[in-house]
């Protein structure tokens, strides 16, 4: 998911006075998220506008209250949009990922088609945004649209290695091996380190009939991450395939 903190870094130059309020806001966010969102909702009561509606979403995502942080972005994307003022399409991005982390895809693919409309994005954070749409779109289990905007990702971030393995695994779930194949193996290229990409090697391993490829890729995602949903996923998957 693209990261929101990070956005925040890339918005329109704002007025001297609100630039630097901003970016206190923004540092405070990161030092004491439930303080920040205090003095950004108070800022925002005294007329902040659209730079203390960003802060509290950012402070609400910092808590991760995602509900509220989409509610925020959406009411700053839609000020900036009738202020003319360059922010609109990175706040739906941003109103667009806090849905889809509060498990809200219809909500959140909404608020990116709603960025991807405007034509300020630039082609990497336009390559992140058509990645967060095809992932709301697999939630909403529409995979002709996750295909379109995959490809679309691909062709703007092919450096980023979540796109590969997301094709890879939407490829794989469609039946189609030599695919999920050669974006896979971009995947492992791009990140050699990452236990996600080393369990879906072995999930397309398996598919493909190659039971001890995929041992080793499983293997391997654990080692790397033997907490995390794919670690602990790629541990039941060695267990399965190892029963007599």
């Amino acid at each position: 998911m693209t990261s929101l903190l990070l956005l925040a870094a890339s918005i329109a130059t704002l007025p001297g006075g609100d630039e630097a309020r901003f970016n206190a806001c923004t540092k405070l966010v990161a030092a004491d998220p439930k303080q920040a969102a205090a003095e950004a909702d108070d800022w925002r009561l005294r007329s902040g506008g659209v730079p203390a509606r960003q802060c509290l979403g950012l402070a609400y995502v910092a808590q991760e209250r995602w509900a509220p942080a989409a509610i925020v972005f959406e009411q700053a994307a839609r000020d900036a949009e009738i202020q003319r003022d360059g922010r609109a399409a990175q706040l739906w991005v941003q109103a667009g990922n806090a849905a889809l982390a509060g498990d809200d895809p219809a909500k959140a693919r909404g608020f990116l088609d709603r960025g991807l409309a405007l034509p300020v994005l630039n082609g990497p954070m336009r390559g992140e945004a058509h990645l967060d749409r095809a992932r709301a779109a697999v939630a909403l289990r529409d995979m002709a649209g996750a295909r379109a905007d995959l490809d679309r990702a691909l062709a703007l971030v092919p450096a980023d290695p979540m796109a590969w393995l997301l094709s890879a695994t939407l490829a794989r779930r469609q039946n189609d091996l030599a695919r999920a194949r050669k974006d896979i193996d971009e995947a492992v290229r791009l990140s050699p380190d990452d236990g996600a990409v080393a369990f879906e090697a072995g999930n397309i391993a398996a598919l493909a009939g190659s039971a001890e490829a995929a041992e080793v890729a499983w293997a391997q995602a654990v080692k790397l991450a033997p907490d995390s949903p794919a670690g602990k996923a790629a541990a039941a998957a060695l267990a399965e395939n190892r029963k007599p």
